[in-house]
C-alpha cells in the first residue's frame, strides 16, 4: 500500500512545475516590469511576484500560519534575480511545511482574510491545490507578456515556438 501523504503529492506537483516557473522569472528584465498591455492589466514585475511568492502561501498554509492581505508584506525586487531568489527561498520553506504536515492537518480549515475578515474558508488541502493553480494562471500570463515583448517563452509542458526542448 502506499503511503505518501498529501503533503508530497502537493510538493510533486508543485516541483514539477519549479523549473517552468523559474525560466520565467528569469527572462523578466527589470526595465519591463512596470509593463502591462492594458490599463486594466497588473504589471509584469507584480505577476512575477505572485509565481515568486505562491510557495510562500503555501508554506503559510501548511505551517498553520495566517494569511491576510491587508498585512501582508511583499518582497522587494529590483531584478529577476531578486525575484528567482524569493522563487528559490519560498520554494524551499513550502517544501519543508509539506513534508511535515499531515494528512489530518491537511483537512483543518484554513481561512484567507483580508483587513481581519474572512473572505475564503476551507480545508487546507484544498487551498493549497487552488494556490498552485493560483500560481500556474499567473504564470501563464506572465508567457503572454513575456511573448508581447518579444522575450522568448520557455517550454514549459513541451516545446515552445522559441525552445524545442524542454
Amino acid at each position: 500500500m502506499n503511503n505518501i501523504t498529501l503533503g508530497q503529492l502537493y510538493l510533486n506537483e508543485l516541483e514539477a512545475e519549479a523549473r517552468a516557473s523559474r525560466k520565467c522569472l528569469e527572462r523578466i528584465p527589470a526595465n519591463l516590469f512596470s509593463y502591462k498591455p492594458h490599463e486594466k492589466s497588473l504589471d509584469m514585475g507584480y505577476f512575477g511576484l505572485l509565481v515568486a511568492e505562491v510557495p510562500l502561501w503555501i508554506k503559510a498554509m501548511a505551517s498553520g500560519e495566517g494569511i491576510d492581505f491587508a498585512t501582508w508584506k511583499h518582497s522587494d525586487y529590483k531584478s529577476a534575480e531578486d525575484l528567482v531568489k524569493q522563487f528559490d527561498d519560498n520554494m524551499a520553506a513550502a517544501k519543508k511545511a509539506l513534508e511535515k504536515i499531515s494528512d489530518e492537518d491537511m483537512a483543518k480549515t484554513f481561512e484567507l482574510k483580508a483587513g481581519g475578515k474572512v473572505i475564503m474558508s476551507m480545508p487546507i488541502k484544498d487551498f493549497i491545490g487552488s494556490s498552485i493553480n493560483h500560481q500556474i494562471h499567473h504564470r501563464g500570463q506572465l508567457t503572454v507578456y513575456l511573448r508581447l515583448n518579444n522575450i522568448p517563452v520557455p517550454s514549459i509542458y513541451g516545446p515552445s515556438a522559441d525552445e524545442k526542448d524542454f
